[in-house]
Formats: structure tokens, sequence, C-alpha cells
């Protein structure tokens, strides 16, 4: 009886023990798991969009299944005014903490609330037109191929990932027509089941996926917005007239310069 009790608590201490280094792993796992995602957000990004891309901190918490990401900058494509296309302040992720040493990451949901959109305005395209033609060209207009692990390390296939709800929602976009500014905000934007079908899906085949929804409905939201605003140029008189007559002094500098430019070659003081 006493040899049986003795070999209880040898077990119970050997299962304390196997416990406290599950538990040691899992912390090591966080605290190597947000730089590794930061990284590889700030790698593949780039590869992407084709533009700048930044994301400020990661913190991964396998014991609760949670993580957070911070301050995820994209900037804007060349030959546009501002700096970044969008800016996300953070985004909240729940997911299965078993999955994260699995092939496949099961998240259970991805949440972003109040982010923050540009939308700019030319008479032959928009910032966002070509930032998804940028992604598009990348990703050859589908999923992007796996790629290697951030760290060039080639220890294998890039992990994959399930989501099952993918929300956006509270988002401002703020229009940009020349010298004119509004804001319009989004609807929120909502995608499931992304990577089941697949059996699991890449970081690059994931943000390419949500990247283009997201944009497309940005667009949409845009254009109605820009609609609305040529709207109240047209009812407000004093708006119109303003208009009118700059467009009057536009063509008048135009004709100026055409003058001037003439008489510097041709000679001649009319």
């Amino acid at each position: 009886m006493a040899q049986q009790s003795s070999l209880l608590k040898k077990l119970f201490v050997l299962l304390c023990l196997v416990v406290a280094l599950v538990v040691v792993g899992l912390v090591v796992l966080s605290m190597y798991l947000g730089p590794i995602i930061k990284k590889g957000v700030n790698t593949a990004g780039p590869r992407l969009t084709g533009t700048r891309v930044e994301l400020e901190s990661a913190k991964v918490s396998p014991l609760a299944g949670g993580a957070s990401l911070k301050g995820l900058f994209v900037g804007n494509p060349e030959g546009w005014k501002s700096d970044k296309a969008f800016y996300l302040g953070e985004i909240r992720v729940r997911m299965s903490p078993a999955s994260l040493l699995g092939d496949v990451i099961n998240i259970e949901e991805i949440y972003i609330d109040q982010p923050e959109f540009v939308y700019e305005k030319s008479l032959t395209g928009s910032n966002i037109k070509d930032l998804l033609a940028q992604i598009e060209k990348n990703t050859g207009g589908t999923s992007p191929a796996e790629t290697p692990a951030p760290d060039g390390s080639g220890a294998g296939p890039a992990k994959k990932f399930i989501v099952k709800s993918f929300r956006l929602q509270n988002a401002k976009v703020t229009l940009a027509l020349g010298d004119r500014t509004a804001e319009v905000s989004l609807p929120t934007v909502s995608l499931n089941d992304l990577g089941v079908k697949e059996g699991g899906i890449t970081s690059d085949q994931l943000a390419s996926t949500v990247l283009k929804k997201v944009l497309a409905d940005v667009t949409t939201a845009a254009v109605d917005g820009l609609a609305n605003m040529a709207r109240s140029v047209v009812s407000n008189p004093a708006t119109a007239e303003e208009s009118v007559q700059q467009a009057k002094d536009n063509v008048k500098k135009g004709l100026d310069d055409a003058k001037a430019k003439a008489r510097s070659i041709f000679g001649g003081s009319k």
C-alpha cells in the first residue's frame, strides 16, 4: 500500500513537471511569436502591395488564445499626395491555442475597429485602384503561392490559417478630390470561413483575400461619397459659381501662358 502511494506521488510530481514545462514552453512561444509575426508582416506586406508596409508590434498569448497587432501602416502607391492608403490602430485575434503547435492555425475571429482609409481621386483613377492593381499584379490575379518563412531558413512550408470570422467595423474613409476633402463611413465588412475548403491558406493568401474585399468596399463607399460631394457643389450656388469662376481663371491662365510662350518663340509685343 505504501509502495502504491509512493508511486502515485511520483506520477503526480511527474505530471506537475510536464504541465510546468508546457506552460513554460507556451510562455517562451508567446515571446517569440510576436516578433516573428511582426517580421513576417513587414517582409511580406511590401511584396504583396508594392508599397511601404509597417507593423509596430504584435503580441500573442497562447494560453488565452489571443493576439493583438498594433499600428499597421500601409503606404500609398507612388504619385499620390497622402503617404498612407490606410492605417489600422489595433487588430484583435481569437484563436485555438492548441493549433499554434500544428501546421494549420485555427482562428476563430479577426476583429478590426475604427480603421482609417484615404481615398484620393484623379481624372484617370484612384490610389485604391492603383493599390488593388499592385496586389493583382503581385499575386497573379489569384491567390499568391506559398512563400518560405520570413527568416529564410527554408525549414519547411509556411504555416497555414483557417479564419472562421473576419470583421471590420466603424471605419472612416477620407475622400480627397483636388483641394476638397470629405469623410464618409464604411459599412461593416464581414468574411467567413476563409481557408476552410482548402484546409488552410498561407498568410499571403489570407492577406490578399481580405485586402481585396476591404479595398473594394472602400472604393464603393468612396464613389458614393464623391457623388454626394458633386451634388453638394451643384446645389450650392455660391460653391458652384466659385467652381465655374475657378475653371474660367484656369482657362484664361492657360491662354495667357500660351500667348507668352508664342511671343517668346516668334517675337512681338502682342
